[in-house]
């Protein structure tokens, strides 16, 4: 059964691994990856003396902290509020309805937020000027797309991933809440010393899975949202973004490499770091 899942990393993740000798190249069709002339580190220093891989670093790391420390919040608060419901009809109906953005392509997203956010027909400024207020050019303030984008990750996939929490609040054993109902608890104390704790192991491995990825950001959503709109790079170019830029309009296979060989290199040392402290913490919540 594991076979299918070895052969996909094999093929698409350790088969590429030795292109990434192309980052220290100055590569060309003609001589191949390993005939190019080898330039050292010389890639990795025009990117950090530009201030590009910086600011790449900077706006990926930040935005996926917002979503990691936003999402699993407004998870672990979703996933404690279904548990609350005593209406199953209701219950399901709720489930039903906040799992559903999740499986919304991101394409349709980027629609319904140039609809909403357009400066000629979208719905938000038809509302200002109907009101009296001054249409907004969203798609030129930069600094409104953090919060933009924040939003909209939340909205598409806090529902979905309130099931973990949710599943792992279900497998809570009955009879302590059963002896926190004869002792008297209220539905807050019942959250507080019986639900929360129980979820801490759940939400350490999460946040350690999540952690490994924090140099990735999601592609599919800041593309469609954004797009090649130069006027926002300053707050909404990550490095998937800026790498698809690189190889579609360059042609930069040397600097697309070396940006991806560090994101990926950071990503395993914040990997590392992270276990290697929950370890020394409590072992039984570390993932090796």
């Amino acid at each position: 059964m594991c076979l299918p899942a070895i052969i996909f990393f094999l093929v698409f993740s350790y088969g590429p691994l030795p292109g990434s000798y192309v980052a220290f190249t100055n590569y060309n069709y003609r001589d191949g990856i390993f005939g190019s002339p080898f330039v050292g580190f010389k890639n990795f220093e025009f990117l950090i003396k530009s201030g590009q891989l910086w600011l790449l670093t900077k706006n990926t790391i930040l935005y996926n902290v917002a979503f990691i420390v936003l999402g699993n919040i407004l998870q672990i608060a979703l996933a404690i509020m279904l548990n609350e419901i005593r209406m199953k009809y209701f219950k399901k109906v709720s489930q039903a309805i906040m799992f559903l953005p999740y499986f919304i392509s991101v394409v349709l997203i980027g629609v319904i937020a140039f609809n909403l956010l357009n400066y000629d027909t979208g719905a938000i400024n038809a509302l200002l000027e109907r009101s009296g207020g001054d249409p907004i050019k969203f798609y030129s303030i930069a600094g409104l797309w953090p919060v933009i984008i924040v939003l909209f990750q939340l909205w598409q996939s806090t529902g979905y991933g309130s099931i973990v929490y949710f599943a792992a609040i279900m497998g809570i054993d009955n009879t302590m809440f059963e002896a926190a109902a004869v002792d008297g608890a209220s539905a807050w104390q019942r959250i507080r010393y019986i639900i929360l704790p129980s979820l801490k192991p759940t939400f350490i491995i999460l946040l350690l899975f999540a952690l490994g990825g924090i140099m990735r950001g999601n592609f599919g959503l800041f593309w469609n949202l954004v797009g090649n709109n130069a006027a926002l790079y300053q707050t909404t170019d990550i490095i998937e973004t800026s790498v698809y830029r690189m190889i579609m309009s360059q042609n930069n296979f040397t600097m697309s490499t070396a940006v991806g060989l560090y994101q990926s290199l950071f990503g395993f040392a914040l990997v590392m770091l992270c276990n290697w402290i929950v370890r020394r913490m409590n072992p039984d919540y570390a993932l090796f």
